[in-house]
């Protein structure tokens, strides 16, 4: 039988850029896994009243991701994407699975080019001045923590599965 892994967050104790940008790792890390293995159609049906499913959380944090990393901070591409995009009879678990790690993956070369966690990004998605990275870090922090809680109970409620 094969170990479980190690589920416990991360400990490591580093600057606050590599721990702000760790823990992100860990809660993106979490939406996967529990999208991952679940069949058709249990991953893309609602399980709840609002519509939230599996892969729905993981297209709208797609979204998130490349919003406030690369439009709003880096500045770059047109209008933000639509976050609350329905997911499409096209869309797949394994395209929106590999959707989501390209846009995780241009969001930490963002996150590693920033020098300094103070400097406000390019432009802002609220009606604010442009925020800092520090700031968007912490915020996709709650926002994918958040989301995960829902992937939590939305997993849970398909085959009982629950934990990381």
């Amino acid at each position: 039988m094969k170990p479980r892994p190690d589920l416990r967050p991360p400990g490591l104790n580093a600057d606050e850029k590599t721990t702000l940008l760790t823990f992100l790792g860990y809660l993106r890390d979490a939406v996967l896994a529990k999208a991952a293995g679940v069949p058709e159609p249990a991953v893309r049906t609602p399980g709840v009243p609002s519509g939230t499913s599996l892969l729905q959380l993981i297209k709208h944090l797609t979204a998130v991701e490349l919003n406030w990393f690369v439009w709003a901070y880096a500045g770059e591409g047109r209008e933000p994407e639509d976050d609350e995009v329905a997911v499409s009879e096209a869309d797949t678990a394994a395209d929106l699975a590999d959707a989501y790690r390209a846009a995780i993956a241009r969001a930490d070369e963002v996150i590693v080019a920033c020098t300094d966690l103070d400097r406000p990004g390019a432009r802002s998605l609220r009606e604010t001045a442009p925020p800092s990275m520090r700031w968007i870090l912490v915020h996709m922090i709650e926002e994918t923590a958040r989301h995960a809680g829902h992937a939590d109970i939305l997993r849970e409620q398909i085959d009982g599965a629950t934990g990381r």
